[in-house]
């Protein structure tokens, strides 16, 4: 509880709202003009109906502030402006009797709100607290009978803010678990596939070093013991490899018995395909393959009957792949989600990178950049 009232008065708070929602500008310019409606209204019934003084400039600042800050920052640093406001504008405003105006109501039941909506329980419980006592303050300003009614209504809203973002907060942890995963299974599959690769470089050394002292003549008995024992250690790390696929692989799979696809095999999946023909490693060739696959399996998902273009080039000492459809029919839906993520996956094994979006004709683009290494 300690930690949860510095975080509320003290820590510097980044909490951001509106940040994945996809109409997430117009929604920040909607709630900038309310900001200013409300500020201007606070303004002219100060000047209306109180002795000119001055101090309007102040309740401007204040109203308005607080909903740019809840917007643009974070709720919380809304709320810590917004609270003192609201002593602020009691002191100015002697003539009303109630705690809240008309307008104030406008203005802080919003703020309060949105730290309903965004954060934990602890926080929550702790803005409540320190909302209610600050009501009483100000109550005792003006007319202590307004205080059990306000407090009352503020966390009410406040209350079921809560329960309206507990709902949302619940479903983004699940999607986060299933991101997680899915990941996981991603990244479970690219070791199976890559166990291939690196077995297969294991058996070349385990055979050129048991063939060593046929193909070399006069070696020395030392250098016959060294190539004998790297040998075995060769058999080992597959021995080794081999128990540990059994672990990343499901109890219901089978093994994989057919050769992993490399570069030269692109050209099955799209014959139109412009492939260069340039030497890669085996681990590289494979990732190309797999980005293509996916890339493809995406656009006949999500863009059917569109034109598929596929060209892999060598540029700068690494592999790009870039895969574009053209505008289709309406998505099928279907897919976990997770194409891009696993392509990142596995690009990210070989240092490189991963970038998708729409283009200007309606279509969209992944293009993944793979580095080589030494050849």
């Amino acid at each position: 509880m300690i930690r949860a009232l510095l975080q509320v008065v003290l820590l510097p708070d980044r909490t951001r709202v509106l940040v994945d929602t996809r109409f997430r500008r117009l929604w920040q310019a909607l709630v900038l003009v309310y900001a200013l409606v409300v500020s201007i209204l606070v303004s002219v019934d100060y000047v209306e109906y109180n002795e000119p003084d001055g101090w309007w400039p102040l309740l401007f600042g204040v109203v308005a502030g607080s909903f740019a800050l809840m917007v643009l920052r974070s709720p919380l640093l809304a709320w810590r402006l917004s609270l003192p406001g609201l002593v602020v504008t009691r002191v100015l405003l002697t003539s009303e009797p109630a705690i809240l105006g008309p307008w104030q109501w406008c203005w802080y039941l919003p703020v309060l709100a949105s730290v309903g909506l965004v954060y934990s329980g602890r926080v929550v419980l702790v803005v409540g607290v320190l909302t209610g006592g600050v009501l009483y303050l100000v109550g005792a300003m003006g007319d202590p009978g307004y205080f059990p009614s306000t407090a009352v209504l503020l966390l009410v809203v406040l209350l079921l803010a809560y329960a309206f973002g507990s709902r949302g907060r619940a479903e983004q942890r699940y999607q986060a678990e299933r991101d997680e995963r899915a990941a996981l299974v991603e990244r479970a599959r690219i070791a199976r596939e890559m166990h291939d690769v690196v077995a297969h470089h294991m058996s070349l050394v385990v055979v050129r070093c048991e063939t060593a002292p046929y193909r070399i003549t006069g070696l020395p008995e030392d250098g016959l013991k060294e190539f004998a024992e790297l040998g075995e250690a060769a058999r080992a790390a597959i021995t080794d490899m081999q128990r540990l696929l059994g672990v990343l692989r499901a109890t219901d799979q089978r093994p994989d018995r057919a050769p992993q696809p490399g570069l030269a095999d692109v050209a099955e999946l799209a014959p139109q395909a412009q492939v260069a023909r340039v030497e890669v490693p085996e681990a590289v060739g494979l990732t190309a393959y797999r980005v293509v696959q996916e890339a493809l399996t995406n656009a006949a998902r999500h863009a059917p009957g569109s034109e598929v273009s596929v060209r892999v080039d060598d540029v700068g000492g690494a592999l790009e792949v870039v895969v574009r459809n053209t505008a289709g029919g309406p998505s099928r839906g279907g897919g976990g989600g997770h194409g891009l993520a696993g392509m990142r996956e596995r690009v990210g094994v070989h240092g490189g990178s991963v970038s998708a979006g729409p283009t200007d004709d309606g279509g969209f683009e992944v293009r993944a950049r793979i580095p080589v290494g030494e050849r």
